[in-house]
This record gives C-alpha cells, structure tokens and sequence, in this order.
C-alpha cells in the first residue's frame, strides 16, 4: 500500500508553490503560481490546481496539508501589519527602553497598569481604570492589542483579566505574552506579543483563504502551518500565534535542502522576492537559535532555526546613488513589484506611462515608479490619518506614476507610511527586471524591463555622465551588485556563526580584497569549509556566480525551487510545557507554570509533581493537534549552588516536549 498523499504549500512574497509529496515516492508533481495578495486562495489555487493536473491525482486522495509560508518574516522585514496598542501590566515608561522594544513599538500606544507578580506568582493588585478609560477611544484606532504583565510566565492572572476585558469591551483580537513564551525577560517578551498581535490579521487571511479553497477543491484533510523551527502547527494554532510563523518558509526551505541533499554540513542560502535567509545544516540537523529567532531587527523569543534574514532578494528596490562621481547601486531592503511584473499583471497602459517618460525632455524625479492599492482592510484603513487617507483615495485599483500621485515633498512620507501598513505596493525596477532584460528570465514583460532600466540609465552623475550606457549595461551592474551584497551576507551570516561578529564584510577592506581577488604582494582569500546549498527558483541563475566569489563548492538541488514546500510535509508536530519550581523559604517549593501555582514541601515532592504536570500539559497541547505516536522527553535545568556550605535551589524549570506525526485523512472514495 502507497504511503499517504501529502501536499505542501508554500505562499511567498512573489510565488506560491505546491507539491504532491509521498514518503516511499518523494516529489510526484509541483508548480507555482504567483503570490496575489489581494486574495490570496487565487495564488493557492492556482498552484494547488496546477500540481493536481500534472499528477493526475484525484483531489480527495490528499490525506494532510501543510502550508509554510514567508509572510510573517516578509512583514517584520518590510515594517507591516496591523497597528497594535500594548499593555504593560507591573511595567514602567523606563522599561520601554529595553530588549529594543520602543523601536519596534513607534507610534503604536502604550497603556501602563498597577499589577503585576513577583517571581514566586504573588501579585501586587491590578488596577484597569487606566485601560477602561482608554478602550473607548482606543479601541476604533488599533486592529489588535497585545498585554504584557510582570513575571506573567509564573502568574497569568493578570494577563487573562485584561485580555478577557479587553475583548469584552472592544472585540479586538488580544494575544497574551504567557501565551508565546515561558522565559523570564518581560521587555523582550512585550515585543514578541506585539509582533505577534500586529501579525494576526496578515496570517489570518492566509489561513483563511487556504481553507476555502480547500473546502471548495474537495480536500477535507487536515492543515498544518509550519513554525519558524520547522515543527509543525495545526491552523487554528497558528492563528492564535501567528508570531510562531516567522521564518516559516526558511525553516521549511531548511528541513527541505537536507531532505533534498542528504548533507551533513552545508551552508544554505534562500533567495525569494523579498529576502535572502542564511542558515546551517550542522551534524544533520538544522542549527536552532533557543535565545530566539532575530527577524527585521526585532530580537524575539520565539525559537526558531538560526536563520539569519535579509532583505535582499529578486524584487528588492533598486537604489541608485547619483551623488557622486561614480553611481552607486544598492539593493534592498525593501521589495517591490518589478516593472515587468506590473505590466504582465496590468497591462499596456503602464507600458504607455514608461514610454511617455522616456519622450519627455526632462527626466522625473520618480520616473520608472508606481503605486498600486491593495484590496483594502476596512479596519487599517479606519485608522489612517487624514492625509493618508487622502493620499490613498487618490490610488485606484489601477496603478498611478508616482510623478503625478506626488505633487509635495511631503506626500513621499504619507505614501511610505501606505506602503508600510500594507495597503499599497510600489514598482520600479528590480534585479529580476534585469534578469529579463539579459535574457536569464522571462516570465513577465521584458519590454517592460527595458524601457525601466532605460529611464534609470539616463541618470547622470555628478561628473555628468549617465550611470549606464545601455540597458544592458545597467543589468550586468545591478546582477553583479546583487551577487556582491549576497557574498557579503553569507559572509556575515557565516562569520556570526564563527563568533566574529565584529568583522563587517561590507566595510572590510581585507574581505573587499578577498572577494574582487585583488592582486598584490599580501593576496587575501577566502573560502567556506562547507558547500553553499542555493535554493529559490532563481537559485541557478545567482548561486554559482555567489559561491564561485566566496571559494566555495555550489550545490542546487533539481528541486530547489519547491525546497520550501516539501519541507512543510516532512515535518512534525512539537509542543512544549515548562514548569519551574521556586524556593521562597527553607523546604518550602513553588510550583508554577502548566496550571495553577501550588505550593509543595520537599524539594523530591515539587520535581516530581512538576514532572507530572509538564508531561500531562505536553501530552495534553500534542492531543490538542492531533498528533499521532506521541513521543515524550524531559529536560531539566536545575540551579542548586553551595551556599553557606548547603546546596540551596534557586530554580529548576522542568520542559516536557511531545511529538508526533500528524493526523492524516482517510481517501474518499
């Protein structure tokens, strides 16, 4: 009898991709479809469609569905997702400034609460006035709301009685930092739960839209999204903490280059539309960062594959610096929708606008660059500020040159701010239009390409000369200056890895030597001690160039461009429970953690009872996914040093982890 019929998805930043996946088979079909972000199930179906025509397969056949995508990370990356107002219960103005957390709240707002625990779960009283007062007004100006109390991971009472106000008065989406993570540390675990509740609605909307087109297709199979460890999560899970999703597609694309290579020891590198992600395959197994995954600048506690994310990528923004003597090219990290894209999506009339560009006697300040509406979100919208409200009734639903949607200086911050909450793309030119333009790709429009690259060419320096003598010429400078930035991030990426962070290969004048193999009587070089794995559907096109610069041997599997999505159906569940013991008092133990906090005489009776409880809560979190042939293991970090001559516990946090396959459907007939 065949093994089960799995389908992976995986919904990037330009392309979803799916496969038809069986353990005794491997791969039976795959295809892509691009990513459409107004509705995302179109991008599904499409993918999803096209996999079950080339294979033949009846769609009820499908017996598990698992979904990774990059939309969490792409979004952390690029600054989106909904405005959220955070909580602090216990928390003062001064700890704002900590774990980098008044960086990623902005302009979001704060409410300070009295409350609070201290570090055995007694309380100091909650007081709500403050936030009752607030809601009212509040409430209408956020798409959700994130709460964050003090030692909450030995006591949640006060998280839960603020969430459960909160939705009572607002019926907003409220997700708890207890929730996300048991580690002390209440800053960094602030910004984790705001993370987490600016991402509801983005991973939302995807689940949903995989959902119905699920139900639609006839595939009534369970789905699983992958986390940002490469375990994987059921649906209604990862909505409830979607911040688990981050570097979901790397992690999946990881789990997939070792299926796909079978190595050992690898560096892997992943370069999608909107970022590149460096990992490493170390002894077989993907190398996990437990302090948490760092994405966007954001240090989260979220644990994840040690990935580290860039914003590079084949639709990263092109900047050109025209300053100076010579032009300098720079990309990232922004994405945009390449030109070629944006006329093979929308048509001729932007292929006229460029054209009209190119006649005029004087070149514009934005030439080459559009702004496009996204099918809108009623509740982002609604808390838009007037003149970006205004702005954005000026964009339709079909795309408008930024030389005449800007008409003041000032509009390009309105317009920013647009495109950071995710209700407007930008095109221009990318280094996949210059891959059309050489040749090298030819998916969308090429005349497109060409005519952009043809604007930006007529770009003159401060010697007055133009940057590029031909389209061409501009190509082969921004492939070269993407396969430069690529080198010096694997480079970075891999040095962190050695603990030689503080070697910038950007600013090196050695690394810089080493890499254009500059001759001289000390000669500088530098190789990697493993392969470069290159995955993505442009992995062949970039990759060997890449590795050839850092001296290293290139390896792209023939299904480099699904890695991601077979990643995601070779995974497994994994859950966790912590309990931690406390002694406030000779023989006296505090149990807390996986339910209510008790106190227990006798240090042997509290690590058993706290065994116990871990066990019963992983168990419990695993059948909560279904998952199938449970597996249980016990860590336990116990902190007893000699005090006075007598060992004194101080700690000990007990971690049960469950795993298991998931459910699989039974085939229709």
């Amino acid at each position: 009898m065949a093994s089960p019929l799995l389908l992976g998805i995986d919904t990037g930043g330009t392309y979803t991709d799916a496969v038809l996946f069986r353990e005794d088979e491997g791969v039976i079909a795959k295809a892509k479809s691009l990513t459409t972000r107004h509705d995302l199930s179109e991008g599904i179906s499409g993918a999803v469609e096209a996999v079950l025509a080339r294979s033949g397969i009846p769609a009820a056949e499908i017996a598990m569905v698992s979904l990774s995508t990059t939309l969490a990370t792409n979004a952390l990356v690029e600054g989106q997702g909904g405005r959220a107002a955070l909580v602090m219960i216990g928390f003062g103005p001064e700890d704002i400034a900590r774990g980098g957390l008044s960086e990623a709240l902005g302009t979001d707002p704060v409410i300070f609460l009295p409350g609070g625990h201290d570090v055995h779960g007694n309380e100091t009283p909650l007081e709500m006035t403050m936030l009752e007062e607030a809601l009212p007004t509040l409430g209408p100006k956020v798409s959700s709301f994130a709460v964050a109390g003090y030692f909450a991971v030995r006591n949640p009472a006060h998280e839960i009685s603020v969430r459960d106000r909160i939705r009572e008065l607002s019926h907003k989406p409220v997700t708890c930092s207890h929730e996300l993570s048991s580690k002390l540390g209440g800053p960094r675990r602030a910004l984790t739960t705001l993370l987490n509740a600016r991402l509801v609605s983005i991973i939302d909307r995807l689940i949903g839209s995989t959902e119905d087109f699920l139900e639609k297709s006839g595939i009534h199979a369970p789905l699983m999204v992958v986390r940002g460890d490469g375990a994987l999560m059921s649906a209604g899970e990862a909505r409830l903490r979607p911040i688990e999703t981050i570097l979901s597609g790397p992690a999946a694309s990881l789990v997939g280059a070792r299926y796909l290579t079978g190595l050992d020891e690898a560096v892997v590198s992943d370069i999608g539309g909107t970022t590149t992600d460096v990992a490493i395959i170390q002894g077989g197994k993907p190398k996990l960062a437990l302090d948490g995954a760092n994405v966007g600048g954001h240090k989260t506690m979220v644990e994840a594959v040690a990935l580290r994310t860039f914003g590079l990528g084949g639709d990263s923004e092109v900047h050109i610096d025209d300053r100076g003597l010579e032009a300098k090219i720079t990309l990232g990290p922004r994405r945009i929708l390449p030109l070629s894209l944006l006329v093979a999506t929308y048509g001729d009339s932007v292929l006229s606008a460029i054209d009209m560009q190119l006649r005029a006697t004087h070149t514009g300040r934005h030439d080459g660059r559009f702004a496009v509406r996204i099918a809108l979100n009623e509740a982002l919208v609604g808390s838009l500020q007037p003149q970006e409200q205004a702005l954005l009734a000026r964009i339709g639903s079909a795309p408008v040159a930024l030389n005449a949607l800007l008409t003041m200086n000032s509009q390009k911050s309105v317009l920013d701010r647009l495109v950071g909450r995710g209700l407007v793309y930008l095109s221009g030119i990318t280094p996949s239009d210059a891959l059309h333009v050489l040749g090298r790709q030819g998916q969308w429009n090429a005349d497109a390409a060409r005519l952009g690259l043809q604007l930006a060419a007529r770009k003159k320096t401060g010697a007055g000369r133009e940057i590029a003598t031909s389209p061409e010429d501009l190509a082969g400078k921004i492939v070269a200056r993407l396969t430069r930035q690529s080198s010096e991030i694997l480079l970075s990426a891999c040095l962190a890895e050695d603990g030689a962070e503080s070697v910038n290969p950007s600013v090196s004048l050695a690394v810089d030597r080493a890499l254009k193999r500059v001759p001289g009587i000390a000669r500088f070089s530098i190789s990697l001690d493993r392969p470069l794995v290159g995955l993505g559907a442009s992995a062949p096109v970039y990759y060997p160039a890449i590795a050839d610069m850092l001296g290293a041997e290139s390896i792209i599997p023939s299904d480099a461009d699904v890695a991601n999505a077979i990643g995601a159906v070779v995974g497994h569940i994994r859950v966790t429970a912590t309990v931690t013991i406390t002694s406030p008092e000779e023989g006296v133990y505090i149990v807390t953690g996986a339910g209510e906090t008790t106190t227990i005489i006798g240090e042997a009776s509290a690590l058993e009872a706290a065994e116990e409880r871990a066990v019963i809560a992983a168990r419990r979190k695993a059948g909560q996914e279904e998952a199938q042939g449970i597996l249980i293991s016990i860590e336990k970090e116990i902190m007893a040093p000699e005090v006075e001559g007598g060992r004194k516990l101080v700690e000990a946090r007990i971690v049960a982890t469950a795993t298991g396959r998931p459910r699989m459907a039974h085939p229709q007939s």
